[in-house]
């Protein structure tokens, strides 16, 4: 296996402390959490107390002053242990960001550091029951009325943190007639009269992440939450392609560790298990199938770390993050179904994780942008069109 060149010392001593954090905090309630649809908000309060949130940003603003690499770990963990309730990285890689990079510093102070304690959970609401990911096609409205407010209608679907979400990046149309270039970011707080959230939503996978229907009838939002203030009303969709590749590249991230980790439980278990007197490990099968997948994610690990590299020195580009996001998405669903495969009528039951981990896949080659979206991302950069 090639050696890995990304982490320091110290990622690898926050890397054990996450682990144990996991281990205490996490691993015992996931299973009750996937029952109830959602994780319990003190898991949020502990991680904030703990360092777990918003390591990136500068102390000024409540985080650690790190580098990715210390949510890279994070985010490879996670998907390891296959915790999928848990939206830190949307949290502290999305949310926060948006804040950091474009918020006004009065934004910054008053959200910031209530995201890094864990105060505030943080969401962004793009996706709606009709766009999908067109997010030129949004119909989510904000007008402005007078000097000092606006008022946004609309819905918004498929939102991760959406249930526990105390603060949304919404983005909504201020100019329907100018397309794309009519887009702006707003910051909407739990509690704002016209704001709902709708029921969470029942899905194939992800059975403990929260994510829920957002509402917005006539809701009144002060001027000064529109995200970089007044001369960044209409620039959303420039902020939103700016930090798509980090949010692709999330997605890898996970998809490559959680491959990762699928290998392994079908390893330990295909060593265990017997058939016809001997191991199923034994069979010629089961020895080429592991073979040609450990080959192929370790194929997309190197890659992936690459693309990190490229992401921590602001090089990585759009068409490369969607590759990134398209072929290793594209790659978990495959390994996850052979490993099904070789664990057999196992392999279909819930209390394995390998089960588990194969409804979680399904997701990865939808959000971020479909995989069919990556592809034509790709093909533009080619110069076809």
């Amino acid at each position: 296996m090639i050696e890995r060149t990304l982490f320091s010392a110290e990622h690898e001593q926050f890397r054990d402390a996450f682990r144990r954090f996991m281990d205490q905090h996490i691993a015992p309630f996931h299973a009750d959490w996937e029952e109830q649809g959602y994780v319990d908000r003190q898991v949020w309060h502990q991680a904030g107390r703990d360092g777990f949130l918003c390591m990136s940003l500068p102390e000024s603003l409540g985080g650690a002053g790190a580098d990715k690499l210390y949510s890279v770990v994070q985010m490879e963990e996670l998907g390891r242990a296959g915790f999928t309730g848990i939206g830190f990285g949307l949290h502290t890689e999305i949310v926060a960001p948006y804040l950091q990079h474009y918020g006004t510093p009065e934004q910054q102070q008053r959200y910031l550091p209530r995201l890094a304690s864990g105060e505030m959970v943080g969401a962004i609401a793009m996706s709606e029951p009709a766009a999908g990911s067109d997010l030129q096609g949004i119909r989510t409205t904000a007008v402005r009325e007078g000097g000092d407010h606006y008022r946004i209608e609309g819905s918004k679907t498929f939102i991760t943190n959406g249930w526990h979400a105390d603060l949304v990046i919404v983005v909504a149309k201020t100019d329907p007639s100018a397309g794309a270039k009519g887009t702006s970011l707003f910051l909407v707080e739990r509690g704002m009269p016209g704001f709902s959230v709708g029921k969470r939503l029942n899905k194939l996978g992800l059975k403990a992440q929260d994510t829920s229907e957002l509402f917005f009838s006539d809701v009144r939002v002060p001027a000064a939450n529109l995200l970089g203030g007044p001369a960044h009303e209409n620039r959303g969709f420039i902020a939103l392609m700016e930090q798509l590749p980090w949010e692709r590249l999330q997605i890898a991230i996970g998809a490559v560790a959680a491959s990762e980790a699928a290998i392994g439980w079908t390893l330990d278990y295909v060593q265990q298990r017997q058939a016809f007197g001997q191991t199923i490990g034994s069979f010629q099968n089961t020895r080429h199938t592991l073979a040609e997948l450990q080959t192929q994610v370790q194929v997309a690990r190197v890659f992936v770390d690459r693309c990190t590299e490229l992401m921590l020195k602001n090089q990585l580009d759009t068409a490369t993050a969607s590759m990134a996001k398209y072929w290793t998405t594209d790659l978990q669903g495959r390994v996850m179904d052979d490993c099904v495969q070789l664990f057999g009528g196992y392999g279909y039951m819930w209390e394995y994780p390998i089960t588990r981990a194969y409804a979680d896949a399904r997701v990865q080659r939808i959000y971020g942008g479909t995989n069919e979206i990556m592809k034509e991302v790709i093909a533009r950069g080619m110069g076809l069109k």
